[in-house]
């Protein structure tokens, strides 16, 4: 999203400038360089929500105690083609880049591998770790629970997350077929993005303390499963999905139990918040040249499907990284509490 309150800053400089704002409330270079990596995937991107604008909560967790500075991560091989890690209480962008290497490297030899991850946090944007994995030739999931902050269907109370599911595969000489999605209507990110920018969100997307819908960013005391008020359902089973991956799976911590991201005085504790990532390797199936040839015979039908008006059929990841280009040329967008943090 666009807003006049916005300013556009050079992607490189506003890196460094989080990266420097992290190293400066005491995390280590590596989980320091792995959370930078993946805010600036969801900054270029145009997922602003879990863009650069996350550096600050993230150095007040850091300063709180609630994240280890200086994680060591353990990995645990459980099986020929499955691994657990130990994100040590660490930032989750570094637990979570270092799932999916441990994915490739054991795809690598048995065609699929599933990784999950324990004692983590936050992780930002599932995409960036799906484009990871398929940037690199493998097929990529990658999800995650998070605290409740959305209804059921038909529920008035908080009970899932907001749970992405995120998946990526290679496509030769092109950028990564890319599908990241909230399981929510919106993130929650969103609505403090929007309060942010003072700006109203869409109609069905949100509700106040009571459930009922609004779209006064102030007011939102929960947010609404993807599918809205008449096919929410869809979105709630969905975000079980992501739970069943990244909480039961892993035994970590359930939506409702956690400790919240935001608005509460614990920042002492970890969350253990668990992740998932899946890899595949397209060469132990049809192969990585048939697999290659086939996907682009894929997205040039589908990108050439009839269109029922002057509109234009994408494929997932096409605005993605057609707005990361655009923002690259022109400078990427922060909102002003980002600027203000980050001193531009």
């Amino acid at each position: 999203m666009h807003n006049d309150k916005q300013i556009a800053v050079p992607k490189d400089e506003l890196s460094s400038r989080a990266l420097a704002a992290l190293t400066a409330a005491g995390a280590s270079t590596a989980s320091a360089e792995a959370a930078v990596r993946a805010m600036m995937h969801a900054s270029r991107v145009g997922v602003d929500s879990h863009g650069v604008r996350l550096t600050e909560h993230y150095c007040n967790m850091l300063g709180g105690g609630r994240l280890n500075r200086n994680p060591k991560l353990q990995v645990r091989r459980t099986a020929a083609a499955s691994a657990m890690i130990d994100g040590n209480d660490g930032l989750g962008h570094y637990a979570a880049y270092a799932a999916v290497e441990t994915g490739i490297e054991i795809a690598r030899e048995t065609g699929i591998a599933g990784v999950g991850v324990e004692h983590s946090s936050h992780l930002g944007a599932a995409g960036a770790y799906a484009v990871a994995g398929a940037e690199q030739g493998f097929i990529t999931f990658a999800t995650t629970n998070t605290d409740a902050m959305v209804t059921l269907f038909e529920g008035a109370q908080r009970f899932h997350g907001t749970n992405p599911l995120a998946f990526a595969a290679p496509v030769p000489d092109r950028r990564p077929w890319l599908l990241d999605m909230a399981t929510s209507s919106i993130p929650m990110n969103r609505v403090l993005l929007h309060r942010s920018l003072e700006s109203a969100l869409p109609q069905g997307v949100a509700a106040d303390a009571k459930g009922e819908p609004t779209t006064d960013p102030h007011k939102v005391e929960m947010l609404l499963p993807l599918g809205g008020e008449e096919y929410g359902y869809k979105g709630a089973g969905l975000a079980g999905v992501a739970t069943l991956f990244s909480a039961l799976l892993t035994g970590t911590t359930l939506d409702p139990d956690f400790i919240p991201m935001y608005g509460g005085d614990n920042i002492k504790y970890p969350r253990n918040m668990g992740h998932f990532v899946m890899v595949i390797d397209p060469g132990k199936f049809v192969g990585a040249p048939l697999f290659g040839l086939a996907i682009q015979s894929y997205l040039t039908a589908l990108r050439g499907a009839q269109i029922r008006t002057d509109g234009r059929v994408m494929a997932p990841g096409d605005r993605e990284w057609e707005e990361m280009d655009r923002r690259d040329r022109e400078g990427v967008p922060i909102d002003p509490d980002t600027a203000k943090f980050l001193r531009f």
